[in-house]
């Protein structure tokens, strides 16, 4: 496949290095010098590409989307912090039949990790003697906080159990790609559950996955789709 790399940041270099290891090709890499406005996302540069991962910054993800929906380039985007516009963006997609894999976490294990939470979180309906909160840890150049994964956790914590509020403390030190811990305590004891990170790789596979994944469809998925196949 050849691969439009948009976002030449930690994640889009991790991606590139992996998809060539796999035998794809880079097609373009487009960084944020060039991208003003999604302006470098051209029909004449991406002609020729069947895919584009998109990791850049909330305020530049939504520009970059619709020029890839307007050209029909089916996009992979782990850009978080955007999804106020997702409403808008997933009309264009429909309209355009293009399509869109989005999601906050590209990580198996993690996907893994939420499922089993909502489990959890299922057993520990009316429990009302245990409190019950999240963490999360990220290096110290991450913008968004709460992390796009901690907000996915506790929405579908909240779906499991509606009368607590799972509320996020966020940490951002150092240079490590990610934990997220889930707690719940009461005076006698303490149950954890929790997703570490050891290095990039993980994400950078789960992302490659999806774009092998969605080169021939149309709609609008996220990354439990390609798991699951359906959204619980």
């Amino acid at each position: 496949m050849k691969i439009a790399i948009v976002g030449n940041g930690r994640m889009g270099k991790a991606v590139a290095a992996l998809a060539l290891e796999r035998g794809h090709s880079i097609h373009t890499v487009v960084g944020s010098s060039d991208n003003a406005g999604g302006r470098a996302l051209t029909r004449e540069r991406l002609a020729g590409a069947d895919v584009a991962v998109e990791f850049t910054r909330p305020e530049a993800a939504v520009h970059n989307l619709e020029k890839l929906i307007e050209l029909r380039i089916p996009a992979v985007t782990g850009t978080t912090g955007w999804y106020e516009a997702l409403p808008r963006i997933a009309a264009q997609v429909r309209d355009a039949r293009a399509a869109l894999l989005h999601d906050a976490n590209f990580s198996v294990g993690v996907h893994l990790f939420l499922r089993t939470a909502r489990e959890l979180a299922r057993n520990f309906f009316a429990r009302a003697e245990f409190a019950a909160s999240i963490t999360e840890e990220h290096h110290a150049a991450k913008l968004d906080a709460p992390s796009g994964t901690a907000l996915l956790l506790q929405r579908g914590l909240r779906a499991s159990d509606p009368e607590r509020l799972f509320p996020i403390t966020s940490v951002r030190e150092g240079s490590g790609p990610g934990i997220h811990i889930l707690t719940y305590q009461d005076p006698h004891e303490t149950i954890l559950l929790s997703h570490t990170a050891r290095d990039r790789e993980a994400f950078a596979a789960g992302a490659l996955m999806a774009v092998e994944w969605l080169q021939y469809k149309t709609g609008l998925f996220t990354f439990e789709d390609l798991l699951f196949g359906d959204t619980v």
